[in-house]
Formats: structure tokens, sequence, C-alpha cells
């Protein structure tokens, strides 16, 4: 008896989404096309597999029971195929989406661009948003090739790489009537700040560290994107305390200037994770290759 294995995939997507709604929009199909081939799956498996609740579907035992099986045959599946092809970035045309947080995208994807068009311009990229739940990017089920950022609690079934780790600055206007090259803890917690707002419930990074130390920050404005920032510093006597990457690219504007944190705020990590599927994928190995590089150069500017 022959089996569909493409129902295999439409599987683990259920199991990960427990919602037949969005399980088909992250598949990219029909509601009734992936109920069809949930009904086909119950067939082949000879099990109802998920029952509905109020909220979803869950999934049965036997379902809880072939999920790890499967996955891991896929994976296996999608290595040995895999380890055959040949990559060539001059000559590949292919579509990867890539989910950064938006430090990443402000610092490094421009970088990446500009790498990609000169040695692999058949390759274009998606970007989706990576904000306080990993799961939403994509990456946790594959169809996204990468996450790019900052990892909380990753799932097992994530590769993560450490690509850098990175400081703070501070900016303000640079004719401020009170900062000079050099600024006081005292006179930074007299200043109006620019905080920059976290996604979603995620506290990390800057916040952890300002509570670390006891540091006050008298918050003005908060904003959702790096770009509102030096507008606002630019024609205020507000100061923001920024990653060290972007404080770099501000610095050219003459409107602005950088000065040091006056306590040490420690770093931060920049990670990049994907799914365990693609470790011997030829081009995606070739991509976080290339990620990793240029993110190696930006660091040692």
């Amino acid at each position: 008896m022959r089996h569909d294995l493409n129902l295999l995939p439409i599987f683990l997507m259920l199991m990960e989404e427990r919602n037949v709604t969005r399980a088909a929009a992250r598949l990219g199909i029909t509601q009734p096309a992936l109920s069809n081939a949930l009904t086909r799956l119950r067939e082949m498996l000879k099990d109802p597999l998920f029952v509905r609740e109020r909220y979803g579907i869950q999934p049965t035992p036997k379902a809880e029971e072939l999920a790890p099986v499967i996955a891991a045959a896929l994976e296996n599946l999608d290595s040995l195929i895999l380890g055959q092809q040949e990559f060539d970035p001059s000559q590949a045309t292919q579509l990867f989406t890539i989910a950064p947080n938006s430090y990443v995208e402000y610092v490094l994807m421009p970088a990446i661009i500009a790498r990609l068009r000169a040695c692999a311009p058949g390759i274009s990229l998606k970007l989706v948003r990576y904000g306080a739940d990993i799961a939403e990017t994509g990456v946790t089920s594959g169809t996204t090739a990468m996450v790019i950022g900052r990892m909380v609690d990753p799932p097992d079934n994530l590769i993560v790489q450490h690509l850098m780790d990175e400081k703070f600055e501070c900016i303000v206007r640079a004719d401020h009537p009170v900062i000079g090259d050099h600024m006081t803890r005292e006179q930074f917690e007299q200043l109006k700040h620019v905080n920059m707002l976290p996604p979603g419930r995620l506290r990390v990074g800057l916040f952890q560290a300002l509570e670390r130390q006891g540091l006050r920050r008298d918050v003005a404005v908060s904003v959702t994107h790096f770009a509102a920032i030096p507008e606002i510093v630019a024609v205020t006597d507000y100061c923001a305390t920024l990653p060290s990457q972007i404080c770099r690219r501000l610095a050219h504007d003459a409107r602005l200037k950088v000065v040091p944190v006056p306590v040490d705020l420690g770093t931060f990590p920049v990670d990049m994770a994907w799914h365990v599927r693609y470790r011997h994928d030829p081009a995606h190995s070739w991509l976080r290759a290339l990620v990793a590089d240029v993110m190696k150069e930006l660091g040692g500017d």
C-alpha cells in the first residue's frame, strides 16, 4: 500500500498550531483543503488524531506518540536528499524567509542584502517580524529559514548559534546644553529619555541591565522603532540609550553625538536559530555562514 508522505508535514503543523485555521494559513492552503488532508491522515494512520475543543483541537494519545517519530523521519529524509545536492550561490534562484528582531533588521540586514546582491543576485529575502514569541515567526515549523536576535528558551527542535555580544551607549543632540563628551550618573537620571519598547511582554536587554545597576530612567516618550529615536533626540534635550552598533550609525548624523553610558550595563547576546531539518541543507548552510561572516565584520568595525 502506498502512503501520501505529503500529508505528514500537515500533521506536524496541526500538532504545532492546535488550530485548523492557523495551520492552514501557515501552510498557505485553504481551510477546506486542510480538513480534507486531515480526513486522509486519519484514514492513513487509523486514528482520529485530533478532537475538537472550544478553542481549537487537541491531539489524541496516538497523535502524541506519532509526532516525534514522524518529525525525526522527515528530518532524516530531508538530510538524505539535501546531502546529495550541490549549491552554487551565483546561479541559485531561491527565496529565504528570515525573522530578524528590530535591532538586527536595522543593523545587520542591509549588509546581508548588499552581500547577497554581490555574490548571489538570484536569491531573494522575505523578512517577517520576530517579536516576543519565536513560534509566531514560523521557524519552529521550518517554514521560516532562520530567526536572528535574542533567544529566550528556544524549543528543542531549533539549533542556536551565538553571533556576537552587543553593548550600550547613549545619544544626545550635538549642542546639548548640559551634556559634553561624558555623562555622570546623576545627569543620566536627571535627563528625560526616549525609550525603545520591547516586543510584547519581553523585558530583557536594557531593562534588565538598568535594574541590575539600580539606574533610574525618566522616560518621556516610548517608540516602537529605532528609526524614530534620532529624530526625537535631535530636536529635544532628551537622551536615548541604544546598542553600540546603532550608535555607530547615528554618530554620522551631525545633529547628534554619542557619549558613554555612565555605568557598566553589560552586554546582550545576538543569536541565530534554525530548525534542525536544515542542519545539512547546502543552501541554508551557505546562508548561515554568510550571516555569521557579515556579523563578524560588523562587530570588528
